[in-house]
């Protein structure tokens, strides 16, 4: 089976080697089984031809990806680790300046990597309390320090131990705070992205200040724990697939390609593995642009679905900053 070719970017960094645009998420739900499901997923990902993978230390995925990079290069599915983007995620409860440095150590040590190429802080709080507790309690919750954090993250590219950071879940005034500082600024904000949730102003403000834009949930994450189906039930997306003879997936990321950004889109089944990669041999019209654009928006609040009781006057700003558009 031939690997299907992936375009790339560059990013605004010196060390960083060019982004594929599409990426696997290997963000685990109950569904995904135990960790040696995630591992072959993730193999026959790299078969197919992803050579972007993002995780999270949240995701409790870093192992297995980590084990199935081993064996794809004992397997002499790729040469050398070169070959891969790998991302991984700061999560709230290190966004202080102390604890970031041993939660990329520890991060690296679960996926048996000298680096990884794309650092993020996860999202824009801090959350006092051991371990991912979840549902979250409203008493972990505090507002983040970014200029610490921040400086302790370019500390983690200084050192070698990512190539390139970054954020996810940031909005322009919380991106113009870190630029307002920042010696490295961020590469890439990864944000929820798709046609129900299309970010117009902020991909536009991270064109402008050279941050590559990444859309996560670009299908809605559909059956997952904190997704939802809009995408997917969306009769205009249905519509423009029956007329092209296209899957719901692919005009969703087809049009997220010709918005100019990367996004990462799980699945762990083969055949759509490779579907989602069929995307770049054909284009959307005018017409089916428009329509598109003009799809009501509306937000998806995830970082509430994590909360015992969503009602913290943080979590009350998130969800502010999380009205980008």
């Amino acid at each position: 089976m031939m690997a299907i070719s992936i375009p790339e970017t560059t990013i605004n960094s010196s060390n960083g080697r060019p982004v594929p645009l599409i990426g696997m998420g290997v963000a685990k739900s109950a569904n995904d089984g135990n960790t040696e499901k995630v591992k072959a997923a993730i193999i026959e990902a790299i078969k197919v031809g992803y050579r972007h993978f993002d995780t999270a230390a949240v995701y409790g995925t870093e192992q297995p990806l980590g084990e199935a990079i081993e064996e794809a290069l004992r397997l002499s599915l790729i040469k050398s680790r070169t070959e891969l983007f790998v991302t991984t995620k700061l999560w709230c409860n290190a966004t202080e300046s102390h604890l970031v440095l041993p939660a990329i150590k520890q991060s690296l040590k679960n996926l048996r990597l000298e680096y990884v190429d794309l650092y993020l802080i996860h999202w824009p709080v801090t959350l006092k309390c051991e371990g991912y507790k979840f549902p979250i309690p409203n008493e972990c919750v505090s507002a983040i320090n970014i200029k610490q954090v921040w400086e302790a993250m370019e500390n983690c590219q200084n050192l070698g131990l990512s190539k390139s950071i970054g954020v996810s879940n940031f909005n322009p005034r919380r991106l113009e705070e870190i630029l307002s500082f920042a010696k490295i600024p961020p590469v890439v904000n990864q944000v929820e992205m798709n046609p129900i949730w299309q970010q117009k102003k902020l991909n536009e403000f991270c064109k402008k200040h050279d941050i590559l834009l990444t859309g996560y949930s670009p299908l809605g994450a559909a059956g997952s724990s904190w997704g939802h189906n809009r995408v997917m039930e969306s009769d205009v997306l249905q519509d423009i697939a029956k007329s092209r003879g296209k899957s719901i997936a692919q005009i969703s990321l087809r049009w997220l390609y010709e918005q100019g950004v990367s996004f990462v889109v799980k699945s762990f089944n083969k055949e759509r593995m490779k579907q989602n990669l069929e995307i770049f041999d054909w284009s959307l019209s005018e017409e089916e642009l428009n329509r598109i654009s003009q799809i009501p928006q509306q937000k998806h609040t995830y970082f509430g679905k994590m909360m015992a009781e969503p009602n913290n006057d943080v979590i009350a700003e998130i969800d502010e900053d999380l009205s980008f558009m």
